[in-house]
Order: structure tokens, then sequence, then C-alpha cells
């Protein structure tokens, strides 16, 4: 008897995992539809590049779209959401000089999660500050990569010319064509065809608007329920990799942050997940800091993905700011990490930070508020 339940309780789990793993397929599958429907809406609305020209011309600004990508991104609470957004964007018509610091905005606005989890520990002066400084020094970490990057990339096209090449050297050809790569169309088709003729029956520019919402919510949906299904396929397995990388040093660290997010699809999922850790003593901001990295590495595989979806003249272009989003975070950490003066600057501002903020909780939810809604707010409204 006692056999039998134990072997029905195994048949349960089984069959759990199975609907978990048929979960995270269908998820992804929606993705990619949602991704395409973006593109297809906002061709439909912009009558293309001339038409999106004129509808981003107040974001005709890179410091104003890199307000925008932060602001977005901290109202949406999903970086792999936003820069999924851009990539459909940019196959629609975006520039990509405005697409490019709307991705770098994306990055920054991603570390509002962990920071608000750090309020958790609010009501303990020293858990708070342990964990106040272990979500922040993703904030320092982002705000360096972005004022040494972008500089950079308005000056000489830094990330734009590496992505342009890296994404030749992938498709294989330079005259926008991806037929070699393009297994997503035939997939990604019968659900185009369902969503024009669910809103082919509104008028005027209604089923390009339509379409656009549709992909939209399909996103903000998807990506949050794939990050729970994947949660509960791989927490445990992450965890435990997680326990053993952290303590071999930085490369572990940084190795071991880019394939727990890649799993979870999410890096404000994954860091979110050491926060308690950091607050309870268990890990120090500085060995954090290694995995909150590669945790900004892996969370880059979603707008990789979601450029597989684009088709035609724009999958060259979605491609190319799917690698600007790699390589921005790659370089900072080569460039960041890997120079001794520079590595230390993120853990001491976040240490000091807390120090602070814990002395001060209103200081603390000022930071939070200033950084990703009021001053990104008040940018955009004095430069329209």
């Amino acid at each position: 008897m006692h056999s039998e339940h134990t072997q029905s309780q195994v048949q349960h789990r089984s069959y759990g995992q199975l609907l978990n793993w048929a979960s995270v397929i269908a998820l992804v599958y929606l993705i990619l539809v949602a991704v395409a429907a973006v593109s297809h809406g906002f061709k439909g609305f912009s009558g293309g590049a001339e038409g999106a020209a004129q509808i981003f011309a107040f974001a005709s600004n890179p410091f104003v779209a890199l307000l925008l990508g932060i602001l977005a991104t901290a109202l949406v609470q999903s970086s792999s959401t936003v820069t999924s957004v851009i990539v459909g964007l940019v196959a629609g018509g975006l520039p990509m000089t405005m697409a490019i610091p709307m991705v770098l905005g994306a990055n920054l606005g991603t570390t509002i999660t962990n920071t608000i989890v750090s309020m958790g520990h609010v009501r303990h002066r020293e858990e708070f500050r342990r964990a106040f400084a272990a979500a922040t020094v993703h904030d320092f970490f982002n705000l360096m990569a972005v004022a040494i990057f972008l500089p950079l990339e308005l000056a000489f096209g830094l990330l734009s010319r590496s992505a342009e090449a890296l994404a030749n050297l992938l498709v294989g050809s330079s005259n926008l064509s991806m037929k070699g790569m393009d297994f997503m169309k035939p997939l990604t088709e019968p659900a185009m065809d369902l969503i024009d003729a669910v809103t082919a029956v509104l008028p005027g520019k209604g089923p390009a608007l339509a379409t656009i919402a549709i992909g939209i919510l399909l996103i903000l949906g998807c990506v949050t329920w794939l990050g729970k299904v994947l949660n509960s396929v791989l927490v445990g397995r992450a965890k435990d990799l997680l326990h053993k990388a952290l303590g071999r040093g930085p490369i572990a660290g940084i190795t071991s942050g880019a394939l727990v997010t890649i799993m979870v699809q999410s890096s404000s999922t994954t860091t979110s997940l050491m926060i308690p850790l950091a607050g309870g003593g268990v890990f120090t901001t500085r060995q954090l800091y290694p995995f909150t990295l590669g945790a900004n590495i892996g969370t880059t595989i979603t707008a990789l993905l979601a450029a597989t979806a684009i088709t035609g003249e724009g999958a060259y272009l979605a491609l190319t700011v799917a690698l600007v989003h790699v390589l921005f975070n790659v370089f900072g950490v080569l460039f960041i990490y890997g120079t001794p003066f520079l590595r230390d600057l993120p853990v001491r501002a976040a240490e000091k930070l807390a120090e602070v903020g814990s002395e001060n909780k209103l200081l603390a939810m000022g930071y939070v508020l200033g950084l990703f809604f009021a001053l990104p707010g008040m940018m955009m409204m004095l430069a329209k």
C-alpha cells in the first residue's frame, strides 16, 4: 500500500515536470509571436522607416531615449520585455541611433527590482544595510557602464559597429537577408494570420495599433509567467549551482550568474534571489558582485531570441540591436571589472549608500524613486 502511494507521488511529480516543460515551450513560442506582432503592427502603423522617424521625433535626443529606456523598464519591471519590444520596433523602423540608448537605459532600469526586494529588510538596520548594498552594486555598475559606453557609442559608434560586424558574420551576408536562419517565419505565421483575422474588423490604423497592443501584452504576460515556470522547474538546481560557484572566484561567479539568468530568463529574478542571502549575511556584496555581472550578460538572451522572430529587411537590424545589448554587457564586464582601479568603485559606492540609507530610510526610498522615476520623467518633460 505504502509503495503504491509512493509510486503515485513520483508519477504525479513527473507529470508536473512534463507539464512545466510543455509550458516553457509554449511560452517561448508566444514570446516569438509577440515580438513578430509588435514589428508587424509597428510597420503597419508607421508606414515603415519614414513614419517611424516621425513618431519617435520626441526622442530625437539620445539622452532622452536613454531615460525613456530607464523609465519604461522601471514601470514594466523587466529589461527582457523592454529590449524585446525595442527589437520589434527596430525591425519596424525605429532608428538605431534611438534604439541603442533605449537598450542601455533598459539595462539600467532593470536594477530597480532587486533594490525594491532589499526594502523587505527595512525593519532590521544591519540586514537592510547588507541587502541594500548588494542590490545597489548592480545600479552603480550599470551607471558606470552607461557613463563610459554611451559617449563612446555617440562619438565612434563603438557598439553599433561591433554589433553590425558580428551580425554580418552570423548572417553570412550583408544584403539584409536572413534566409539561412529564417526558421521562425513558418512557426509564427499561423499565429500572425490569426491576429490579422481578429484585428481586421477595426477601421483605419486600428488593426496595426491592436496588433502592437496584443504583442506588448503577450510579451508582458509571457516573460513574467516564463520566469515563474522556469523558477519552479529549475530553482532548486539554480540554488545548488549558486552555492558551489560563488566560492570559486569571479569567473565562476560571472559564469553561474549568466547561466542561471539564461535558465530563468530574467536578471531581476536571479539578482532578487540573492538579496535575502546578502541580507542574512550568507554572502557579502563583494562575493555577489561577479554573479550580478553574469546576470547582466545572461539577460541579453531574450532579445537575441526575439531577434530570430524577425524576418525580411528588418531582420538584420533587429539582430544588430540585440547584439548591441550583448556587447554592451560583455564590454562593461571586461573593461570595468577587468580594470583594477575601476573594479571596486561600484562596491564602494553601494556600501557607502547603504550605510547612509540604513541610517535614513527615507533617503534610501528617495534614491529609488528619484533615479528610476522622477529623474527620467522630469528630463523627458523638459525635453518635450
